[in-house]
Parts: structure tokens; sequence; C-alpha cells
């Protein structure tokens, strides 16, 4: 059986997306013929299998990042002939420096053998936390910094491909609680909504937890299904409603991707059959979301919020939610407001009664309407129809 976490370690599929860095054995073997490596990062491989002869190339300013060398004479060697090498930190349950995205066979790997407890995203959430949470030793800071830049690297070149084949369009933002349950009001209307977003090519990206972002990834899955294979899917779902039932919530994921499989996909297709996803181990006691086509799970939760709302340009949904909801939307208003990540689409609130008790939007229209980029309030949608929302997010 393969390894399952062999994509995000670094497999043998060539990933050429930047000049300047190495993250495959065959991207590798193309400059070793050239016999140097000078001023190139090697990032992540696994040099200690079959071992590539190094001794004669030029290594001056090669950086090797999270590669597994074949003993410490190599590492010695290398050093001593001009290159930076940081180690892998074998000691983490995670990849130092992951050459992809993480994808939900990557996180969910070990749950049929092990359970809830013994899958992959629960390992290295309990290492999180065994190592200060949020305020980790120097040692497990650096790792985990090393493999948010890696998740950083990755990203972008995920995001290019999608706009290779669907163009450089806005992505659109899913925000809303992660309280919500499976096969409620709430789930359904975001779920619905994704599938038809997901359907027009358009990226939905979410924050990667459950609730509401667990419904627009589940939404974007069933892009090339019809309404009647996603509603039954969340009536499936629904047995389990609650994600703090961790072992029947996730074993419920699982059956209905089981039950609606995918067929083999790129990068772009999987972004399109499920959306990408943006989580934290921060917040590693939730499930992971395992129906996002792609996913970017970091330790740090202000790089990914950041990211989030940076990518989400062509319009955000903001579902009902609370006191996090409520933070997401006035952090993307200071963008849109200072145009700092460009031109901001709409801002879709989903559930008109929702945002009638709590009426953030009323404070957001004369603040927008002061934007120095100027008047901006008609951005705000309150609605209830699906309908309405599609016609404001393809503006």
């Amino acid at each position: 059986m393969p390894d399952p976490l062999q994509p995000v370690l670094g497999g043998d599929a060539p990933f050429d997306a930047t000049a300047d860095e190495i993250e495959t054995r065959a991207e590798l073997d193309v400059h070793l013929a050239k016999n140097t490596l000078a001023g190139l990062c090697v990032l992540g491989l696994r040099l200690d299998r079959d071992p590539p002869d190094l001794t004669g190339v030029d290594v001056r300013e090669t950086m090797f990042v999270g590669c597994h060398l074949a003993g410490p004479e190599v590492e010695s060697d290398l050093i001593l002939r001009g290159a930076h090498v940081v180690p892998p930190f074998d000691d983490r349950p995670y990849p130092t420096h992951p050459a992809l995205l993480y994808t939900p066979e990557d996180l969910s790997a070990g749950f049929a053998e092990h359970g809830f407890a013994g899958m992959f995203d629960t390992a290295v959430y309990q290492h999180f936390v065994a190592h200060g949470g949020a305020v980790p030793d120097i040692r497990e800071a650096l790792a985990q910094r090393l493999h948010d830049a890696g998740v950083d690297n990755a990203l972008g070149k995920a995001l290019n491909e999608w706009a290779a084949v669907h163009g450089p369009g806005g992505a659109i933002g899913i925000m809303g609680g992660h309280a919500a349950p499976r096969g409620s009001e709430p789930y359904r209307m975001v779920a619905a909504l994704t599938r038809r977003l997901a359907a027009a090519d358009r990226l939905i990206v979410t924050g990667g937890g459950p609730g509401v972002m667990e419904a627009a990834n589940l939404g974007a899955y069933f892009a090339s299904f019809d309404e009647a294979r996603l509603s039954a899917a969340i009536d499936r779902l629904s047995v389990a409603p609650h994600f703090m039932d961790h072992e029947p919530y996730t074993a419920a994921a699982l059956a209905v991707r089981a039950a609606h499989p995918l067929p083999p996909l790129d990068v772009a297709g999987r972004l399109r059959h499920g959306g990408l996803a943006l989580p934290t181990w921060l917040y590693g006691h939730e499930p992971a979301n395992l129906f996002a086509g792609q996913i970017g799970k970091y330790f740090s939760n202000a790089v990914r919020e950041d990211s989030i709302l940076r990518l989400a340009r062509g319009g955000i949904v903001f579902a009902p939610g609370w006191a996090g909801t409520v933070q997401e939307i006035f952090q993307a208003a200071t963008k849109t407001f200072y145009a700092t990540d460009g031109p901001s689409g709409a801002y879709v609130f989903l559930g008109v009664e929702h945002w009638s008790r709590l009426p953030v939007a009323d404070l957001l229209g004369p603040l927008l309407a002061r934007s120095p980029h100027g008047d901006q309030s008609d951005l705000i949608v309150v609605t209830d129809s699906l309908d309405e929302a599609m016609a404001a997010l393809s503006a």
C-alpha cells in the first residue's frame, strides 16, 4: 500500500512551477544532468532513497529545506561546499516542508484502522497541543513556520494551476457559523449555493472547519452532481449532525465520499470539485473538513485568516454566524475600504432573519460609503434568495 502522505512529502511526478525551486526527484535529475544546483532551493525530497551522487555538483548557495539526506557525512559535505541545510525535524508527525497541499485522504489517513484518535490530522493536533499550542517552544516554532511556508508555497502553485484552466477571476469566500448542524437550513442553503457556484467554475474558499464551512466545500464537491444527489448526501450526513461527536461525524463524511466517488483529478479539477479549505491546527479539536478538494492546513491562525480574505476578492458569502463571523466581516471590510488587495466582490449576507437580529450590515453600509476609493456600499446584499446571491456574485 502506498504511503498516503507521499503526495504531501513530495512524490515522483514532476511539479516544476517555479524555476528556482526543486520539489520532485524528476526535477532534481534535470538539474543534476547540468551538474549544478547553485542558488536553487531543494524542498522536502527523500534523498535518502536511491541517493543521488552530489559529490561533483555545484551547490554554492543551494538550500536543502526539509530534505532527508543519506547520512550526516552527506550533510557535512554539502555545507562545506557552500550549501545551506535546514533539517526535516524527523521527530515531528508532520512534514517540515510540504511540497503540495493536503487532501482529505492525507488528513484522514489512519481512520479506517485506528479511528479518529489514530488519524494523521489528530496526531498532528495532539503534537501541537503537547508542544505549547499557540505558544510553542523555539524548536517547535521553527518547524511549524517551515511547514507553513511550505503550505504558502504550495498554495501559490495550486492557484496558478487553477488560473491556467479557469482564468484569474476572483474566488468566492464562504464564512459562517462552525456549529451549524448538518441538515440545518443554513447548512443546506450554503451547500446548494456553492454547488451552483462551483458548477459555474467559481473557486470556493473556506476556513476548512465544520458547520457552514463543511457545507460550502460539500456543495462544491457535488459540482458535477445534481441537486437531488446533494440533498440525499446531506440527509446521510445528518445522522451525525454535531462535529463534537468526532468518530461518527468523520465516519459519515467518509461514507458520503465513498458513495459519491470522484474520478481521478488534477489540482485544478480537485479545486473545482470541493474547493479550497484553509484550516488551522489551532482549532484542531474540530474534525477535518473532508470535502475540500485541496487543503492548506496551517499552524498559524493569523496567516490562514488573512489568506482567506486576500483570496476572496470575487465576493464573500456570510452565512449565519456569531462572534467569529462578525470579526471576519470587519476584517474583510477593512481590505475593501482601503482596496489593499484590489477590487472587491459582493458581500452577500445569507439569511435575512439572522442578519436583522445582528445588524452588522447596517454599520457596514455607512463605513463602505466613506471608502477613499469611492462609495462601495452597493456591494452589500442581504437575502434569502439563492438566485439573488448568484446574481450578486456573478456581477
